[in-house]
């Protein structure tokens, strides 16, 4: 599932295409993808691109707002023209040369250019919802994980409170937004610490708590830096359809029976709240 790197560097790149078009039409090749009325968004502007977690944001200048959860394997992807079908040179995972595809779900015509969400496993959503829905969805996550809310002081204190693994704690996204299995991986990596110990035992271990808050925001810029990451899957692409790049600076995440870079000992994968994890 693309994470906080991931969804911004799709967020950077959306608030350069997208502010200022119109959207003059909205095409929904499977319903249960796109939520709401297509009236509500047609003839408006798009006049920002926020991120919340791992979710997009569109906003609208008639009040009304397009979410959009990528979940698994949702791809969010520009064209620059405004045709049946538009060509990419590198190919898109999942989809071929050319959309829309057949993993293709909804796509949103603007004035110039093209956005299409694909998603082969169909698991992700777009929602139109106004201001107060929206403030309602911001409500249910916790600080941003590379924001100014999340402190080392924060982290020791939802630490105290956690009696079951901190790699779980690192992905509950009431809690800190943005990390998921890739990140949590290697900001434990990068810290020093078990994925399979208690929060509270973190808490207890100052040190060691200023570390992992360290290396969270560490794994998170590096993943920023190098345009996200397309792991195993290569399901992610960003908005110009091209790869990231992160997967090539992973120090233990996939890279289970190879050698430790730190120390040697051959890596090891085991389930933690049912998500791969590597240590």
């Amino acid at each position: 599932m693309p994470e906080l790197p991931e969804v911004e560097t799709i967020r950077t790149q959306l608030a350069d295409k997208l502010i200022g078009r119109k959207i003059v039409g909205v095409e929904v090749r499977l319903a249960k993808m796109f939520e709401g009325s297509r009236d509500q968004v047609i003839g408006s502007r798009i006049i920002d691109v926020q991120r919340r977690a791992k979710i997009v944001i569109l906003k609208l200048d008639n009040n009304k707002n397009i979410v959009v959860h990528l979940k698994m394997t949702g791809q969010l992807v520009y064209g620059d023209k405004t045709a049946e079908t538009i060509s990419f040179s590198q190919g898109i995972p999942f989809a071929g040369f050319a959309l829309p595809a057949k993993t293709t779900h909804v796509i949103i015509k603007l004035d110039k250019g093209t956005l299409f969400f694909n998603d082969m496993r169909q698991f992700g959503w777009m929602r139109v919802v106004n201001n107060d829905e929206l403030l309602m969805i911001n409500d249910k996550f916790g600080p941003e994980a590379l924001g100014k809310d999340f402190t080392p002081e924060y982290l020791a204190k939802i630490c105290g409170n956690w009696g079951r693994p901190i790699k779980i704690l690192l992905m509950e996204q009431s809690k800190i937004a943005g990390i998921g299995n890739i990140y949590a991986n290697e900001a434990l990596w990068c810290a020093g610490i078990s994925p399979m110990k208690r929060g509270r035992e973190v808490a207890g271990d100052s040190l060691s708590c200023r570390k992992l808050y360290e290396c969270i925001k560490k794994v998170l810029e590096m993943g920023l830096k190098y345009g996200g990451s397309s792991a195993a899957d290569e399901a992610f692409v960003n908005v110009l359809g091209e790869k990231g790049h992160m997967q090539e600076h992973f120090n233990v995440y996939q890279k289970h029976k190879t050698p430790c870079p730190r120390c040697g000992a051959t890596i090891t994968m085991s389930r933690i709240g049912g998500r791969g994890t590597f240590f």
